[in-house]
């Protein structure tokens, strides 16, 4: 399966269309391999997650985490009465370090050979790739590798709102924004807003928040988030979406009277970005979302096809979409054995305020898998809040088999709970028992060492 030495029969071994995280690193990887690649992104090399998703998002969300800290500080001997926000200098600062990464991102294809076209591909024929300039090229093997785009909810004057993508390129902040959805995005952006002083509002069609993740922990974020000024509205649907004069908009709900907002953002969930790529052309099977079906090594039914990422709606995460391109690269052009990814176990974070960490099964799915399980919690008060006079409880919670002890979850919101969860998944992945984390010594003071603590 490794990249032929002969006459090329086509223009290349591997066309990736597609410049995101999952892209990139298969391109990269595959050209170290040896393979000739060109790679397509019609937009900005670098994906959602560095153009316009996780990582802007994290440095908004440290943005955010400067009002509270400046607030608690004082309980600490700091004078902080003066301090001010400016939203565009942050603003401009974040998409300056957005370019920043676009160039290493194009520097790294650059420096391994990788053939980079700023433009629309599409599929055209077996093996062939037809470029928005008309260009048309050949690759013995293709890779879709296109990501996912916000879901926009069908209601009148739905055009009127914007998505998380324009959320980092606000003129100004809003002081009132309603934002649909109960997803991390939607929590995260809530957060965000609030902190910064914006009237929060949250409508969700459904009625509970962060469906995927255990009740305690998801609970306790509501809790917290209302305790913030965030406002909940559940089992609620958009009726419409109108422009107001002054300017904002007028919007209405079903279980409301009109009201009047500055903003409102659509965050209900992503879909792959497969239309107009010729796949049906191609006789790639999709599934009902649209998502590229494919099976453990990210070959699509057609033989010289693959696509990793979001566009496969496995698990729409970067970190995965990073090991799915280097599986394919290690497979396809490796000369070894094939690689499969492991989709199970994957730990997860909500950059929610305070964030919530997740690995393996939530209680529900535990009892139900297992029959038998033991939790173990921890709810308490970090020693920071208690100087700071801050009443917010943070909450662990370990999942274990109730047969031999073994890890089977853990879950968590806290401060640092993502950072503290990077660690504690190697154990849950590794199977590791209730007792191995007995027998480990705590390091005090920390929050994390509850994770040892816990009876």
């Amino acid at each position: 399966m490794t990249a032929s030495n002969d006459t090329p029969e086509y223009d290349y071994d591997l066309f990736t269309i597609g410049g995101g995280s999952g892209g990139v690193r298969a391109s990269r990887v595959s050209a170290a391999h040896g393979a000739r690649v060109a790679l397509a992104e019609e937009y900005r090399v670098g994906g959602t997650c560095v153009i316009r998703g996780c990582v802007p998002k994290k440095m908004l969300v440290y943005g955010a985490h400067f009002a509270e800290d400046l607030k608690d500080a004082r309980a600490f001997g700091w004078s902080t009465e003066k301090c001010e926000f400016d939203w565009k200098t942050l603003r401009d600062n974040v998409l300056d370090d957005v370019d920043r990464l676009e160039s290493g991102y194009t520097e790294t294809l650059e420096n391994h050979d990788v053939e980079i076209f700023k433009e629309r591909a599409t599929i055209t024929g077996a093996h062939e790739i037809t470029l928005e300039s008309g260009r048309t090229v050949t690759a013995k093997y293709i890779l879709v590798a296109t990501g996912a785009t916000p879901r926009m909810p069908s209601c009148q004057g739905a055009d009127h709102a914007i998505s998380s993508n324009e959320a980092f390129h606000l003129d100004e902040l809003p002081k009132k924004i309603i934002i649909a959805g109960g997803g991390y995005i939607a929590n995260e952006f809530a957060g965000i807003f609030n902190e910064f002083g914006c009237d929060v509002h949250i409508v969700n069609r459904g009625d509970r928040l962060l469906r995927q993740y255990d009740e305690a922990v998801r609970d306790r974020l509501l809790q917290i988030s209302t305790m913030k000024g965030i406002k909940f509205r559940f089992n609620t649907t958009f009726e419409y979406i109108k422009p107001c004069d002054e300017g904002g908009y007028f919007v209405k709900l079903s279980d409301c009277d009109e009201e009047k907002a500055d903003l409102v953002m659509f965050a209900v969930g992503r879909i792959p970005n497969t239309d107009g790529l010729g796949l049906d052309k191609a006789g790639v099977e999709l599934g009902e979302n649209g998502e590229v079906k494919v099976d453990r090594f990210s070959k699509t039914n057609v033989d010289h096809i693959y696509a990793v990422g979001d566009v496969t709606d496995r698990v729409q995460l970067t970190p995965v979409a990073i090991r799915e391109g280097q599986a394919f690269a290690d497979t396809v052009f490796g000369g070894g054995d094939p690689v499969a990814v492991d989709h199970s176990c994957i730990p997860s974070a909500v950059f929610s305020h305070p964030p919530i960490a997740s690995v393996g099964m939530t209680e529900g799915e535990a009892k139900n898998a297992l029959g038998s399980v033991k939790v173990y919690l921890s709810d308490f008060r970090p020693m920071k809040n208690v100087l700071a006079g801050r009443n917010e409880r943070s909450l662990f919670k370990m999942i274990c088999d109730g047969e031999n002890g073994k890890i089977v979850g853990i879950h968590m919101i806290a401060p640092e709970a993502p950072e503290m969860m990077q660690a504690a998944a190697i154990a849950v992945k590794a199977g590791l028992t209730k007792e191995d984390f007995d027998a480990t010594t705590a390091i005090h003071p920390t929050m994390a060492e509850e994770l040892v603590l816990m009876r």
